[in-house]
């Protein structure tokens, strides 16, 4: 912590030295002498508070109009918007901790993780007047892009390369195994289900895009105002949708895995039943004599009716791990028992059997589907589909010391960081602006490249770290955030640019850079929609899709003109 300290010092030292200003010494009418004769030289001393020719951000923060100081500014100014996105991401993860997930993981969490971004869009077209937001808001649209796009390929390929484990044949990745070095198809990771459904909402979560470029797409001249506030509209929308989803998804998911649980010990039962002898006879009807001679063998007391206490035993008896018994036992028991009296009869057993290998039937399994080979197949796939499910959810939050200092520790965190990425936003957007100008190089390639590294490092160095604990569970948390992060680039730091776009009478002129957003986000959507895993070659495909995004740009704009 004395390092950033330190840092801290330095820095407000250059803007105290910006603060100080002086003027010549020299002789001049009206001053009162101090009795020393005039000397040969003019001036002594000259302190200017800034260069000419720059315009101080908040009248007193350092400015220059040169490239060399203006690159300076950006490193200074970028280290300290990095400063402030960990500082929010610790707080966020303290915060987390203690009041677990819900509203905080599901609202404050993605909320805070895209302020600092929120922030420089904010800032990009609030300030001056609308020629200038015009100008300086390709800074808020670079960022936006750029973070999109990093996310996505520099960093997802990165968390491919450091979490790669050796593939099954399969393709399933074999945890803490990585003997096959850089196997381009015999090295990847794997993610668990909820991954595939952050990446889905991803590529939803484009439509505002869609909707604010139908004008450039239908050549229409009237109405884009109205196309922009409509779009704002949908975006506002998906993000109240998307952070509703985050807050209830813990229950969701409790209850999807509490089905594939239950799914998976009805497949285990079949199995074992299955030992006893074929159910079903050539013309497809059930096998009455079998089924009547399970049903006597799981009634161990003989009373003609199974107890819960029997269906323990035959549960117990197909040997599944990570099993809560009785809750199975009850599960089982509101299968069978249709009368609901809390035991069931011959008949309610026989039906029931019969309901779970029609329900096998639809899930893949053929026709005859009693042979124990088709069986263990279907339990193998139930088998992996609860696998899936649990590996995100078994993710346990463990308790808190001492929680009143945590939460203030967390609280503090958070306002330092708001208030670090609220004051040198601005100051940030203007030294791009100015280097932009000092070297010519278009401001939107600036920020596309330079700024996310600043807003978005705390979150990539998380993300390699996380992934490289290679595990499939580790895998899926990563990819998710990195998911989830593109998302609220997409619906809450779109909504920020589209808000500035509609309320300060901007011109929507972005075709080329929200063409690489919805290629890259449908790409790496549809990828992580369609599959679980992701053998090595696949981070060569993301890699390839950062240089491809700036060639894209380029040509559209700088070629063709779309700007």
């Amino acid at each position: 912590m004395s390092w950033r300290i330190s840092c801290f010092t330095v820095f407000f030292l250059l803007t105290l030295c910006g603060l100080t200003s002086g003027s010549f010494l020299s002789d001049q009418s009206g001053v009162v002498s101090d009795g020393v004769g005039r000397r040969g030289s003019q001036s002594f001393l000259r302190l200017p508070s800034a260069e000419e020719g720059c315009e101080q951000t908040y009248g007193f923060m350092p400015c220059t109009s040169s490239a060399i100081g203006n690159l300076y500014l950006i490193l200074v100014y970028g280290y300290l918007m990095y400063l402030a996105a960990t500082y929010l991401s610790n707080g966020s993860e303290l915060l987390l901790e203690i009041l677990g997930p819900g509203i905080v993981g599901g609202l404050f969490l993605p909320v805070l993780g895209a302020l600092p971004d929120a922030m420089l869009i904010l800032v990009s077209g609030l300030s001056g007047s609308t020629e200038t937001a015009q100008s300086q808001v390709s800074v808020g649209m670079g960022l936006l892009a750029g973070s999109t796009v990093m996310l996505l390929t520099v960093i997802w390929g990165s968390c491919i390369v450091v979490g790669k484990c050796d593939l099954t044949e399969n393709s399933v990745a074999i945890d803490s195994k990585d003997t096959n070095g850089f196997n381009l198809t015999g090295s990847g990771v794997s993610t668990d289900i909820w991954t595939s459904y952050a990446g889905i909402i991803m590529a939803v979560s484009v439509i505002p895009y869609v909707i604010v470029q139908l004008p450039q797409l239908l050549n229409i001249q009237s109405g884009k105002h109205v196309v922009v506030l409509i779009a704002l509209v949908v975006s506002v929308s998906l993000l109240i949708a998307y952070c509703l989803y985050q807050i209830f998804q813990p229950s969701v998911q409790r209850r999807r895995l509490a089905f594939a649980k239950h799914k998976h010990v009805r497949s285990g039962i079949l199995r074992k039943l299955s030992s006893k002898g074929k159910f079903f006879i050539e013309n497809g009807e059930l096998r009455e004599d079998v089924l009547r001679k399970l049903f006597t063998d799981i009634d161990s007391d003989g009373d003609g009716y199974l107890s819960h206490s029997e269906l323990n035993a035959l549960i117990v008896g197909i040997q599944l791990s990570d099993l809560n018994v009785d809750e199975e036992s009850e599960r089982v028991m509101k299968d069978f028992d249709t009368s609901r009296d809390s035991r069931v009869d011959f008949q309610e057993f026989a039906a029931g059997v019969g309901r779970w290998l029609v329900e096998a039937r639809r899930n893949g399994a053929p026709a005859n589907v009693d042979t124990m080979k088709h069986l263990d197949d279907f339990h193998m796939q139930t088998k992996r589909e609860h696998d899936l499910l649990r590996d995100q959810s078994d993710e346990a939050h463990g308790g808190v010391d001492n929680p009143k200092r945590t939460s203030i520790k967390a609280v503090l965190l958070l306002l330092l960081g708001t208030v670090i990425a609220a004051a040198f936003a601005d100051p940030l957007v203007d030294a791009v602006d100015n280097f932009s100008a000092a070297t010519t190089i278009p401001t939107f390639f600036i920020s596309f490249i330079a700024l996310p590294l600043a807003t978005n490092s705390s979150e990539a160095v998380s993300a390699i770290i996380f992934a490289s604990r290679k595990k499939r569970r580790s895998a899926s948390l990563t990819f998710s955030e990195l998911y989830g992060a593109v998302t609220m680039n997409n619906v809450l730091c779109l909504s920020v640019f589209l808000a500035l776009v509609y309320l300060r009478g901007l011109v929507w002129d972005f075709s080329s850079e929200v063409l690489v957003i919805l290629i890259v986000c449908i790409v790496m959507g549809v990828f992580a929609s369609v599959r679980t895993n992701f053998p090595l070659w696949t981070s060569l495909l993301a890699f390839a899709l950062y240089p491809l995004s700036l060639a894209i740009v380029y040509v559209l704009d700088y070629i063709f003109g779309w700007t």
